[in-house]
């Protein structure tokens, strides 16, 4: 007998099984979420020590460099937990906490310090807004023992989004170094930020859209 293929989030969800897994808190997966959340403060930090604090440019490339390392323990947590069957239940639930609390945090410092302003708020406010959705979401939907599988669109939006804020943590930084590459003074890649963190803000409203459509059904059922 043929299963037929879901369709949309909501179908999806209805097919999705509750594997039971082990909490497990000492893997190596969960280490490297611990070390990201760790990283969280020390981006902050590095913000608001060049800006509010008024010190030295390089310090955009200290956040840029725990920006990129963190962004790399995302990717080996969930490798190496796939590759050694190390997936737990503790690390399901940790896992998108420590993304959010990275992607909010730099968000906030960003606007902070001027490098997202004017009309490109509403980018991050969209951005923001999508993720305490989908935390509620996900947090009424397992009461329910229904699973919220990431689609391959949401994971290309995520790419998309922390592709962005590493362009803009390099802000001015960046700018200089490429300015004084080309000879003109041009903030080149504080724009590539803006503008993948707009194309970001888009695909947020597609697949939070979706992702509400799907809680909002089973809420009626």
């Amino acid at each position: 007998m043929l299963l037929q293929r879901p369709t949309d989030y909501a179908d999806v969800m209805d097919s999705a099984t509750t594997r039971r897994m082990t909490s497990r808190p000492l893997t190596l997966p969960n280490a490297l979420t611990y070390a990201r959340i760790a990283a969280v403060p020390a981006v902050v930090a590095a913000m608001y020590w060049q800006d509010i604090l008024q010190g030295g440019i390089w310090l955009r490339w200290v956040a840029l460099a725990i920006f990129i390392t963190a962004g790399v323990t995302d990717i080996l947590d969930g490798y190496i937990a796939r590759m050694w069957d190390q997936q737990s239940s503790f690390g399901r639930m940790l896992d998108p906490i420590a993304d959010k609390l990275l992607v909010s945090s730099c968000l906030l410092m960003l606007a902070a310090d001027g490098t997202i302003r004017g009309w490109s708020l509403w980018a991050a406010i969209v951005i923001l807004c999508r993720e305490i959705l989908v935390s509620g979401l996900r947090e009424y939907l397992a009461e329910l023992r229904v699973g919220v599988p990431v689609t391959t669109l949401a994971k290309w939006k995520t790419t998309a989004q922390l592709v962005a804020i590493g362009f803009l943590l390099a802000g001015d930084a960046g700018d200089a170094v490429v300015s004084s590459v080309i000879g003109v003074p041009a903030p080149y890649v504080t724009m590539i930020g803006l503008t993948l963190l707009w194309i970001s803000a888009l695909v947020t409203l597609y697949t939070g859209y979706d992702y509400f459509k799907a809680g909002v059904r089973h809420l009626v059922d």
